[in-house]
């Protein structure tokens, strides 16, 4: 099964809604929203919806992008899951932690070994965790064509952010992922690898961020940037239209419940 990268994650949620099966979704925390993911959520006959995420800016594009408005049960909030006090107390029947472990690494670095224990106590007696992750695929160099086009692509990027003063997101594999559920008193019922093929579209996205960033590094690499910026965009464009798409790397679907 191809999930061709954010285009396609849809066909994650679609394996989520197969595991949930008959379950109810009932009440409903997305621990890491985003655009599509909530556009998601809001398909679902849930009780009621609590969607957090740490970026102003992202719920901002949220509000902006959703066609159902919230119902009167339901909140857009901006937090840390850092911060202890954030939804103390409430419990969800089914949380979905879709790419957070990966996104922490920008709003709290050297936590994500904590994210689990974190979100333990929201989950309900008889919930549901769903967990979506993409495993790390800049380390090393692969064998495979579009897979070294891919892999510089995402150093490329990864650069970019740091010479420009940010700091990249940091993916974690599905074993670790799993072992940390574990430690934090989750007992996996699923979890499955989705081969991604990536598209024209994702090159732009990639690329574009990297163009972003150009004009906040040191004067004297901008313009060997925009020229290696804009090489890379042209060889892996034309490597897509060869071969029908970027094939390398996976993300992963991991359901899991409160032992």
């Amino acid at each position: 099964m191809l999930a061709d990268n954010k285009t396609g994650v849809s066909s994650l949620f679609r394996f989520i809604e197969d595991l949930h099966g008959d379950r109810q979704w009932g009440s409903f925390l997305d621990a890491g929203t985003g655009v599509k993911s909530l556009e998601w959520v809001q398909t679902l006959h849930t009780e009621r919806w609590t969607a957090v995420t740490a970026a102003p800016s992202m719920a901002t594009k949220i509000r902006a992008s959703l066609d159902k408005p919230e119902r009167p049960q339901d909140r857009l909030l901006v937090g840390n899951w850092v911060n202890e006090s954030l939804l103390t107390g409430e419990t969800f029947d089914t949380v979905l932690v879709d790419y957070l472990v990966g996104a922490v690494e920008g709003f709290a670095p050297y936590w994500q070994d904590r994210v689990f224990d974190r979100l333990r106590p929201l989950l309900s007696d008889q919930g549901r965790l769903y967990l979506i992750g993409l495993e790390p695929y800049v380390q090393f160099k692969p064998d495979t064509e579009s897979g070294r086009i891919v892999w510089e692509m995402g150093r490329l990027r990864d650069a970019c952010l740091l010479l420009a003063g940010e700091r990249p997101y940091r993916e974690f594999p599905m074993e670790w992922t799993m072992r940390q559920l574990g430690l934090a008193g989750f007992r996996m019922c699923e979890a499955r690898r989705f081969p991604i093929r990536y598209r024209a579209r994702f090159v732009h996205g990639q690329m574009d961020m990297c163009v972003d960033r150009v004009e906040r590094m040191p004067e004297q690499l901008r313009a060997s940037m925009h020229g290696y910026i804009e090489d890379l965009r042209a060889r892996a464009l034309a490597l897509d239209e060869r071969e029908g798409g970027l094939r390398h790397c996976c993300d992963y679907v991991i359901a899991a419940e409160a032992m």
